[in-house]
């Protein structure tokens, strides 16, 4: 889990929008964004609720086909969504003080992450 706040924030400043929205998005279909408290308490809930919701190593469907011991990933990952999208007042993130944007990669083994950052408004 990745808080990303401060880069979302940095794009929205050099975006020169003054009131809009920042849209963030993350590419590849297990990893999702959210917005949480981004404290070591709550890093290790979300994985953990997840996982029981969604746990690894029973026979999904995509397990059959790919055999690649992914598929908890692929769950979990569309249960959180690939994207956020945050407003934005006077240059700056309409978020409360404990929100943090986060990227949550939930796949089993590293990858290279592509999150964007679209922002709109004038």
């Amino acid at each position: 889990m990745h808080d990303l706040t401060a880069k979302v924030q940095s794009a929205v400043k050099k975006s020169k929008v003054t009131t809009g929205f920042a849209h963030v998005f993350a590419v590849g279909s297990t990893a999702g964004i959210g917005a949480i408290e981004f404290e070591p308490g709550l890093k290790k809930d979300l994985p953990e609720v997840l996982s029981k919701l969604i746990p690894p190593g029973r026979q999904y469907g995509h397990e059959q086909t790919w055999h690649d011991g992914n598929a908890h990933s692929h769950l979990q990952a569309t249960l959180l969504g690939p994207d956020l999208t945050i407003p934005i007042r006077d240059s700056e993130l309409v978020a409360g003080t404990w929100q943090q944007v986060v990227h949550v990669d939930f796949d089993n083994r590293p990858r290279q992450r592509q999150v964007i950052v679209t922002v709109y408004g004038e």
